[in-house]
């Protein structure tokens, strides 16, 4: 006979389900791990994110999910483009820079930059930097949830992926 799992069962609360929970089941959910990042009118900015996804491939359309409290938050709403770098397995303290408190100056100091045709930083070495425009910005609770339009993409042909599983990182 095969045993069963260890299940456990999430509190509810009144409105629904417990956010600790919530959260704790979603960090069993293994994502590639991106930094997203802007530059334009409003300056430069950059977010370790795991919440970006296809959408499309007619128009080749992203979403990423952007926390509104996030310091890059206002750039990247005011500039309206962004591009997302998606990390390889040996960047992952490139993300926990990306993903804390450290000043902007000091996160874009922390690996090497160029501009991709609409001006954004794609980052040196990662696996994929695609370019985009902002279409739509839908609100939901904490966060921003954006459309972004594909203008351009960089693919290297070698390297493992970094993802994000059970709070860690690792290179698969």
């Amino acid at each position: 006979m095969i045993a069963a799992p260890d299940l456990a069962e999430a509190p509810v609360e009144r409105d629904g389900i417990d956010r600790l929970a919530f959260r704790d089941a979603m960090a069993r959910l293994g994502a590639a791990v991106t930094i997203v990042t802007t530059d334009g009118p409003a300056g430069r900015a950059g977010f370790a994110a795991s919440a970006v996804c296809s959408v499309t491939d007619d128009p080749p359309t992203l979403l990423i999910c952007l926390n509104r409290g996030s310091s890059a938050h206002a750039p990247v709403q005011r500039n309206g483009k962004v591009c997302v770098n998606i990390l390889a397995g040996e960047q992952a303290e490139l993300a926990r820079v990306f993903g804390g408190r450290t000043p902007v100056a000091e996160r874009f100091g922390a690996a090497t930059w160029r501009p991709n045709a609409s001006g954004t930083p794609e980052l040196e070495g990662a696996l994929v930097s695609v370019g985009c425009e902002i279409q739509t910005v839908t609100e939901v609770g904490t966060h921003d949830v954006l459309f972004c339009r594909v203008v351009s993409i960089r693919s290297r042909r070698d390297g493992n992926a970094l993802i994000y599983f059970d709070r860690t990182y690792h290179a698969v």
